[in-house]
């Protein structure tokens, strides 16, 4: 995988989360944390930014790991034409990324949920991929905003 160099500790988080979750989904379940300290260490994080960046990453991981089967299913959902299993798994780990950050993190704006996941698709994907999870997070976003998804609606269907 490309090493992306950033100075910002919660991009470097999400980059390291996609890395943890496309070998999760290439070889099965994996232990995360030890996934995630070899890729910081791969990717080289300045030691003054990696308690912040480890702590920020267990916690996306964990997150995703608890919601994983109710975050496929938006994504069954959004994107019906493409079986979540038959996604690349770089797309379908940035979009469970950002559907996480954009249900259950309020302190990542949803505009910057949005831009991270295009750009790591840009960065990580296909020639076509940061136009597909674009597509695919606007139309979560329009649900969002209009108020047609949210967490008590996930809870109440079962999702």
């Amino acid at each position: 995988m490309p090493k992306v160099i950033t100075r910002d500790p919660r991009s470097l988080a999400r980059t390291v989360v996609l890395q943890a979750g496309f070998a999760s989904d290439l070889r099965g379940r994996v232990d995360g944390n030890s996934a995630l300290e070899w890729l910081l260490e791969e990717n080289r994080v300045r030691s003054k930014d990696i308690d912040n960046v480890l702590a920020l990453s267990r916690d996306l991981l964990h997150g995703l790991q608890e919601r994983q089967q109710e975050l496929d299913r938006l994504i069954q959902n959004y994107a019906p034409a493409w079986p979540v299993h038959l996604l690349s798994p770089i797309d379908r780990n940035i979009l469970r990324i950002a559907l996480y950050e954009l249900l259950y993190h309020p302190v990542t704006p949803a505009k910057t949920a949005v831009n991270e996941a295009v750009e790591l698709a840009k960065v990580f994907g296909s020639e076509s991929s940061a136009r597909f999870v674009n597509g695919v997070l606007g139309t979560a976003m329009t649900e969002l905003s209009s108020g047609e998804l949210n967490q008590e609606k996930l809870a109440s269907e079962g999702r």
